[in-house]
């Protein structure tokens, strides 16, 4: 604390004789007050910070010693490992028991087909009765029922009696995950809890746009991106009414919260959106307006009009990292930048290089997602693939498709909507193939999660989807843009 002489009214005593003045807090102390006032800054000083550092330090020093820390999940571990340990060894005990039952079974099967042979045999060598014929005949004979025996006297064979087990990911069976926190504008990612085996009910709920499609406010027409809010609330890019839908959980009915106004490049108008995220840190929506090559920022609180952040962009998806940083798509461009908000600063972090199928390059972009480590997933639509860009390489590598177009596992058709969870695992809108995939990390084939039942109107169909999205629980929500609904699959209980 510093110090300064000069004579006004002490701020504790208020006597004139205050010459020294304290910079911290703007005040002037008598002598006496003054050595006060530090003793009491000093106080403040070490209860405050000095016992905050060393508590601090004390904790990080705990670290050196894991097993003081969470008790609790160490009991668990140790809990789920006896119980495991216990339903390994009843079920290698009932493997046990069967295995005894089916070689006792298979040695009296033998014994009472060998019975009438060992009795010819003893008939015939006692009279030395028999011939080259018989001879043969009981040697074929033997020989099948040494095949019949084979499998539990040779080493190699016994696998014939025993079921193949399922395999097992013993890296999923158990494993420790540290939570980070969700930043406000970051993507949502999926519950560590999937894994490539969940499934979900094959039967949707349309949630959205109940009425087929129109203008009404319970009614879409060709919805296009789609994003769900924390509270399960669903916005969309309802494109062909230029305008973006609010619908909340179990409404049956939705909200205009932004355009409305009929085709247009006003300020209270939109052309054809193609898709809306929420930047919560502004309060507002930010919406791929496409026809007008510009993205808007719209305010959520009784925003009448929006106000263009970038023009002169094909923008067709976007979403936005945890560092504040926009991601746009340019469908025209064949490119994805990266702006960071409120600077004019830009970057091509995918593409860019003109279309083409190389790794380098993009076909007519449609959708991005971005994970925490600010890898960048893009549908590269007219490639009929999704690419992988980490941050800051020159070029992507295939995690789904590339096989052409088609309806096989290996292939996509117009590849659309995408999401990833923790594990990699790379979720997309199938658009031509009316079906949404999963494509495990490093997989060379993906798997259909719910739609593949050929294009139609029914609770078990899709007619070319296009945005997806997850809830925190894992249920699906799907922009059925074909039938002018959303589509809500819960996640299978089994």
């Amino acid at each position: 604390m510093a110090a300064v002489n000069d004579s006004r009214l002490c701020s504790i005593c208020n006597k004139p004789s205050a010459r020294c003045f304290c910079i911290g807090c703007q005040n002037y102390f008598c002598s006496k007050d003054f050595k006060e006032h530090e003793q009491q800054l000093s106080m403040k000083f070490d209860s405050e910070i000095v016992s905050s550092h060393d508590e601090l330090l004390g904790q990080i020093q705990k670290l050196e010693k894991s097993n003081s820390l969470a008790l609790d999940l160490f009991d668990q571990i140790e809990q789920w490992k006896r119980a495991t340990i216990n339903k390994v060894e009843k079920a290698a005990e009932k493997a046990h028991h069967q295995l005894i039952e089916v070689i006792e079974k298979q040695r009296i099967t033998i014994i009472k087909q060998l019975e009438p042979i060992t009795k010819e045999i003893h008939y015939r060598r006692e009279e030395d009765n028999f011939i080259e014929n018989d001879i043969d005949r009981l040697r074929k004979k033997l020989n099948e029922i040494q095949q019949m025996l084979k499998p539990f006297i040779e080493k190699d064979a016994t696998k014939s009696v025993i079921a193949d087990n399922d395999q097992i990911d013993w890296n999923q069976v158990i494993y420790i995950r540290a939570e980070r926190q969700q930043q406000p504008n970051s993507p949502v990612l999926l519950n560590g809890d999937l894994n490539v085996n969940t499934k979900w009910i094959q039967h949707g709920i349309t949630v959205a746009g109940i009425n087929g499609r129109g203008t009404e406010v319970s009614q879409l027409c060709n919805p296009w991106g789609l994003y769900l809010d924390d509270d399960q609330t669903i916005y969309i890019a309802d494109c062909s009414n230029h305008r973006i839908m609010e619908w909340k959980r179990g409404a049956t009915t939705g909200r205009v919260v932004a355009g409305g106004n009929g085709p247009g490049n006003r300020a209270d108008q939109l052309n054809c959106p193609t898709d809306v995220i929420i930047d919560k840190e502004r309060d507002a929506f930010i919406i791929c307006d496409y026809e007008n090559k510009r993205v808007v920022r719209w305010p959520r609180q009784n925003g009448t009009n929006g106000e263009t952040i970038i023009s002169n962009v094909g923008c067709w998806g976007l979403t936005m990292d945890d560092n504040e940083c926009l991601y746009i798509v340019d469908y025209d461009k064949h490119e994805v930048r990266r702006y960071r908000m409120g600077k004019r600063q830009e970057t091509v972090v995918a593409g860019g290089k003109g279309p083409g199928n190389r790794l380098n390059q993009l076909y007519q972009p449609t959708y991005v997602f971005v994970d925490r480590d600010h890898s960048v997933y893009v549908s590269d639509s007219n490639n009929n693939r999704v690419m992988k860009w980490m941050e800051g390489t020159k070029q992507g590598i295939v995690v789904a498709g590339n096989q052409g177009e088609g309806n096989s596992l290996t292939q996509l058709s117009n590849p659309f909507g995408i999401v990833v969870d923790l594990l990699g695992t790379v979720y997309v809108g199938d658009n031509g193939n009316h079906r949404i995939m999963r494509w495990p990390q490093g997989a060379t084939q993906g798997s259909v999660i719910v739609g593949g039942n050929g294009y139609g109107n029914q609770s078990n169909q899709l007619f070319c989807p296009i945005g997806l999205s997850f809830d925190k629980e894992g249920n699906l929500y799907v922009n059925d843009e074909g039938n002018h609904r959303v589509q809500k699959f819960n996640i299978g209980r089994y």
